[in-house]
């Protein structure tokens, strides 16, 4: 062997190895901030039976968490464009690794609820980071795959959680669905430290106003919904956090057109690959949190089921994309992402039209089964192609937007989704008997399931691998997903 291919043997071996940490250090740090999106829900009765609350309380135990991570997971990756992805990656996972610890020790549930939120905050600017982080690190010939592993991981995380929390709260404690973070937290911080590089964006300003427009449109929104069946959909204060977050959010979409430097280019959205793929992912998010939310209390408080028990019942559902995964992930090398995602999220809205058909106050878990499955293997195709659609839909210097786009997008999708689900389920039912909770669980698993498959069709707008489109700006022509995965 030559001294130049040794040479050359030598840094591919290198390149290798860095891609590997980087896959492990951003996969451990997805799952960490997935995971927490529905961690709670199996220690929900808990929680309530430790710290008190009601419903709406309950609401933003998760809804805390899922809010503050959605409206700033795009400042979080513009923070690392600018500053320093890594170093930005380093200091979102120390506040989120301390947050955990100060929601393990809350002494009370609103005490609860901020730390949830100062954990969405470090998750906001760890998670964008580490899709960015991770294409800096792998060869593009291996992103395809790359993209498909930490996909999957993410998707067993937020399936996952209902499992984990389950588990912990029942034969530990539910504080420790929390601490759970801190070792691996801990762990992580000196490897990203040490085995990650260095890289930043384009040097574009911050997007202030844009922050603060998205930021507040949101919080009103959501609040509105979450207050909504418990203060009237008429209070003042209702009626007020509803339409000033739409204000502000069709602020924030007039100032992504005209501003200079805007924190989301609304000519992405000219991209019906990008279009299709985000509309997608808020839709799946919105039918799929908001269904686990309510179900995780349906086989505890009306079935009797223990959190470990409602956990492993649900295992169908939540662990069927460590079987899937793969297989998608084969598909869609082969045939394209669009039509296996399409294909999970048909199968989703199948599997939670299914569930709302057979929930009663005495439902037998063999009834539910089929619905669990084919929720499951639909969530599985789902999660392995979408981030290689989104980042194949965008310029490589346009990533970091792009990947903190589709994350908040998703996150939004699963705030309003417990909001939204929980506030016809208000409606239409509640706590006092099994009958009335199962009164208001099926309308809204009926509107969950709606809500995905509105996102199967959002994916079949998505053009095909060898389609080819523009981009508006400064003529430049980009293509739509052509990549292994698209």
């Amino acid at each position: 062997m030559s001294q130049e291919t040794a040479t050359q043997t030598g840094r591919e071996t290198v390149r290798r190895g860095g891609a590997v940490w980087a896959l492990v250090i951003t996969g451990v740090a997805g799952f960490m901030a997935s995971l927490d999106n529905l961690v709670v829900t199996t220690a929900l009765p808990s929680i309530r039976k430790d710290l008190g609350g009601a419903l709406d309380d309950l609401e933003w135990t998760v809804s805390a968490y899922t809010l503050t991570f959605a409206v700033l997971l795009m400042f979080g990756a513009a923070l690392g464009d600018r500053f320093g992805r890594r170093r930005l990656f380093l200091a979102g996972l120390a506040v989120f690794t301390g947050a955990s610890a100060a929601a393990a020790l809350a002494p009370g549930i609103d005490s609860l609820i901020a730390a949830r939120a100062v954990q969405g905050v470090g998750a906001a600017v760890m998670m964008p980071l580490t899709l960015t982080l991770l294409t800096a690190a792998v060869p593009e010939a291996r992103r395809g795959m790359a993209y498909g592993i930490w996909g999957a991981v993410n998707g067993l995380a937020v399936a996952s959680g209902p499992l984990i929390g389950g588990s912990l709260t029942e034969h530990v404690s539910w504080h420790w669905i929390f601490w759970l973070n801190v070792p691996l937290g801990v762990a992580v911080l000196p490897l990203a430290r040490l085995r990650l590089a260095e890289s930043y964006g384009t040097g574009a300003p911050l997007d202030i106003p844009g922050t603060l427009l998205a930021s507040g449109g949101l919080f009103g929104i959501v609040y509105g919904l979450v207050r909504g069946p418990a203060d009237g959909w008429t209070s003042p204060m209702v009626l007020t956090g509803l339409f000033a977050g739409s204000a502000l959010l069709a602020g924030f979409v007039l100032h992504g057109s005209v501003a200079k430097n805007p924190m989301l280019p609304m000519r992405l959205f000219r991209s019906r690959a990008f279009s299709g793929i985000n509309a997608a992912s808020l839709l799946m998010f919105l039918g799929m949190f908001g269904s686990i939310f309510l179900l995780s209390q349906y086989m505890q408080g009306v079935l009797g089921y223990s959190p470990t028990e409602a956990g492993l019942r649900m295992l169908p559902w939540t662990g069927m994309p460590m079987i899937v995964a793969p297989i998608a992930g084969i598909l869609s090398d082969r045939i394209g992402g669009r039509p296996v995602v399409a294909a999970g999220l048909f199968l989703q809205a199948a599997g939670l039209g299914y569930l709302a058909s057979v929930v009663t106050a005495h439902a037998s878990y063999s009834a539910q089964l089929p619905g669990l499955v084919i929720s499951g293997v639909g969530m599985a195709l789902y999660f392995a192609p979408a981030a290689n659609l989104v980042m194949s839909a965008v310029r490589p210097q346009e990533q970091g937007i792009a990947s903190g786009a589709n994350n908040a997008l998703r996150e939004v999708g699963g705030a309003l989704g417990v909001a939204v689900m929980s506030s016809i389920f208000s409606a239409q039912g509640g706590y006092q008997s099994a009958q009335n909770f199962v009164d208001g669980l099926r309308p809204a698993l009926v509107t969950g399931s709606a809500a995905v498959a509105v996102a199967g069709v959002a994916a079949l707008l998505i053009p095909g691998r060898r389609r080819v489109t523009r981009v508006a700006t400064e003529g430049e022509p980009v293509p739509e997903p052509v990549t292994v995965g698209s």
